[in-house]
C-alpha cells in the first residue's frame, strides 16, 4: 500500500532520458527503400528516381521525437524527456528545465550535432551517453525541489526515472556487458549523489531497443523487464530499424499508463473528388482511465471492441463516430471524467481533418456496439481552450434527467430493492471511533473493515428478484455463517446440512419456493430454478 502511493507520488515517468546511438554504423541505411508518389502518368521517356533509403540515425530520432510529441501533447507539465546523442562523447540536447521541454528545442539540437560522422572514429561508444544520462538523473528537477522544500508528509522523496537507450549490440554477450556496466556506473553514482544538488536514485528503469537493418539477422535475443539490483529493472527489444515506431507506440501505452481508441466511420470527402465521400478511421492516444467505465461496466460488450490492429502489439478500442447534429463543444453533456487526447497518426489527412473539425467548435459523440446488440453513447471529443480533450459520458441513470414517477422508486421501475438486508449490513458494519489508533498487529482498523467489507459484499445482490439464495428459507442460516471470519465445528455442521437438503431437495425435483414478491422471478421451471441457484 505504501508502495503504491509513493509509485503514484513519485511516478518513474516523471523523468525519462533518451539515449541516442550516434556512432558510424548508425550512419548506414535501413535498406527499406521510400516508395514514391507521381501525380503525373509516367510517360515513355519517364525516368524513375533513384530510391533512398532511412539511415539508423533517422529512423531513431524520428521515433523518439515522436515518442516526445505525444508525451507532451497528453502532458503538458510534470512529464519531462532529455535527449543524449553518444558517439566520440555525450552530446546533451535539452536539460530537465520546462523553457527546454519541448520538440523545437531538441530538434535544433539534432540539426546540430547532424548525422552521424563517417567511420573510422575511434572510442566511437553509447557508454558516453549512458553514463551521461546516469548523471542527469540524478539532477534535482523543479518540481522535485518544490517537494524538497515543502516536505510532502515528512518524507524523502523518491527520485526514480527511466532510460531508454536505441544502440545496436553484436550478440547477448555484448548486451549483458552494457547492462552490467549500467549497473557499476548507477551504483557509483549514487556514492556521490547524497547532496543537496545530487538526488541518489532510488530505482532506475532501463529499456535498451537493439536496432538493425532489414537484412540483417541479429544475435541479441529480446528479454521481459527484470531486475538486475534494487535500483535497477532492465528490458531489450531486438527490432528491425523501420518497427522501432511500433515499438515506442506500445511501450509508451505502458509508460504512462495509456490506451488507444480508433474513431471508426467518421465521413471525409474525397481529396481528388470532392462530390463523393467515405467513411475513415482515426487512432487516438489518451489516459486509459477514459475507459475504465466500459470495460469493467460491460466486460462482454468490451470484447467485440477490443482488437489488435496488424503489426501492432497493443489492443484499440473501436468507438463509431455519430452523426453530430447541432452539437457544439460549449454543449452541457454529463460526463464522469475528461482526458487530453492526441492523434497517433497526426500527419495523416484523417486525423488532420477530425482535430480541425473539433478545433472549430463541434463536438462528436463515439458509440459503443453492444455485443447483445444495439449500441450506447460512451463517449464525446470537444476542444477546450484549443486543446481536445475525450470526455467520458455517464451511462447509467443520470441525476439531470426527470425523476421517477410517484409510481416508481429511486431506480426507475425497480422496487424490490433489499431494503431490510441492506440495514442490517450497515449495522453490522457501523464505524465507531477508537481510542488506540496504532494497533499491535500493524493493521489499521480502516484498512481491516475496508476487508471485511470486500468479503461481505463479493456478492450482494441489490434487489429480490435477482436472488434465490438470500429468499429461501431453506439456506438459513448459511448466509450469515459463511461471512464469518471463524466459525466453529457446530457451525460447520449447520452448513453442511443445509448443502446436503438442498442436494436432497434437488434430487426429488421438488421446487424451490422464493418469497412471494409479486415479480417473476427468473427461472420458475424447477429445472431452471436449481440451475440459477
Amino acid at each position: 500500500m505504501a508502495f503504491s502511493m509513493h509509485t503514484k507520488l513519485y511516478p518513474a515517468n516523471h523523468k525519462t532520458v533518451f539515449v541516442l546511438d550516434h556512432t558510424p554504423y548508425f550512419g548506414i541505411s535501413c535498406e527499406s527503400p521510400i516508395e514514391f508518389e507521381f501525380l503525373k502518368a509516367r510517360t515513355p521517356g519517364f525516368i524513375p528516381m533513384t530510391p533512398i533509403s532511412k539511415s539508423l540515425w533517422t529512423s531513431s530520432v524520428e521515433s523518439a521525437i515522436e515518442y516526445c510529441r505525444i508525451v507532451w501533447d497528453l502532458f503538458p507539465q510534470g512529464k519531462l524527456v532529455r535527449f543524449i546523442a553518444s558517439d566520440t562523447v555525450a552530446h546533451i540536447l535539452n536539460t530537465w528545465n520546462q523553457t527546454q521541454q519541448n520538440l523545437t528545442h531538441v530538434m535544433n539540437g539534432m540539426s546540430l550535432i547532424g548525422v552521424p560522422p563517417p567511420p573510422p572514429p575511434l572510442r566511437s561508444t553509447v557508454l558516453h551517453g549512458l553514463r551521461a544520462a546516469i548523471e542527469a538523473l540524478s539532477e534535482v528537477t523543479d518540481i522535485q525541489q518544490e517537494k524538497i522544500q515543502s516536505g510532502v508528509d515528512g518524507q524523502k522523496i523518491l527520485n526514480r526515472g527511466r532510460v531508454i537507450c536505441i544502440t545496436s549490440a553484436r550478440d547477448n554477450d555484448s548486451m549483458k556487458r552494457l547492462e552490467d556496466i549500467f549497473l557499476s556506473v548507477l551504483t557509483q553514482q549514487n556514492k556521490v549523489s547524497s547532496t543537496e544538488r545530487l538526488l541518489t536514485i532510488d530505482h532506475c528503469h532501463l529499456v535498451i531497443i537493439n536496432t538493425f537493418p532489414i537484412n540483417i539477422e541479429s544475435q541479441v535475443n529480446n528479454h521481459p523487464p527484470k531486475n538486475l539490483s534494487p535500483i535497477l529493472t532492465t528490458e531489450v527489444h531486438s527490432i528491425k530499424a523501420p518497427q522501432i515506431p511500433n515499438k515506442l507506440s506500445s511501450l509508451i501505452l505502458d509508460h504512462y499508463d495509456l490506451a488507444s481508441t480508433t474513431v471508426t466511420g467518421i465521413p471525409m470527402k474525397e481529396e481528388q473528388n470532392a462530390s463523393s465521400s467515405a467513411n475513415y478511421d482515426v487512432e487516438i492516444f489518451h489516459a486509459s482511465s477514459a475507459h475504465t467505465a466500459i470495460l469493467k461496466g460491460n466486460a462482454s460488450d468490451s470484447a467485440a471492441i477490443r482488437t489488435i490492429k496488424e503489426g501492432l502489439e497493443y489492443e484499440t478500442t473501436t468507438l463509431k463516430w455519430c452523426t453530430p447534429r447541432g452539437v457544439t463543444g460549449t454543449e452541457l453533456q454529463n460526463c464522469t471524467a475528461t482526458f487530453r487526447i492526441t492523434p497517433v497518426d497526426v500527419n495523416s489527412r484523417p486525423s488532420l481533418c477530425l482535430i480541425n473539425f473539433l478545433l472549430n467548435g463541434r463536438a462528436v459523440m463515439l458509440e459503443m456496439p453492444r455485443k447483445s446488440g444495439g449500441k450506447i453513447t460512451s463517449h464525446l471529443l470537444a476542444a477546450h481552450g484549443g486543446e481536445i480533450f475525450i470526455h467520458t459520458l455517464c451511462t447509467a441513470r443520470s441525476v439531470l434527467e426527470d425523476p421517477p414517477s410517484i409510481s416508481e422508486g429511486c431506480g426507475g421501475r425497480v422496487t424490490d430493492y433489499r431494503i431490510t438486508d441492506f440495514g442490517l449490513l450497515i449495522k453490522q458494519n457501523t464505524l465507531l471511533p477508537i481510542k488506540n489508533k496504532n494497533p499491535e498487529d500493524g493493521v489499521l482498523p480502516i484498512q481491516k473493515i475496508k476487508t471485511r467489507l470486500n468479503r461481505l459484499t463479493r456478492y450482494w445482490p441489490l434487489t429480490i428478484s435477482s436472488t434465490l439464495i438470500f429468499n429461501l428459507k431453506q439456506f438459513d442460516p448459511l448466509p450469515s455463517l459463511i461471512t464469518k471470519d471463524r466459525i466453529s465445528d457446530d457451525e460447520v455442521f449447520q452448513c453442511k446440512k443445509v448443502i446436503y437438503n438442498l442436494i436432497s431437495l434437488e434430487s426429488k425435483m421438488e421446487p424451490l419456493h422464493p418469497l412471494n414478491t409479486g415479480l417473476r422471478v427468473k427461472g420458475q421451471k424447477r429445472e431452471e430454478q436449481y440451475k440459477v441457484l
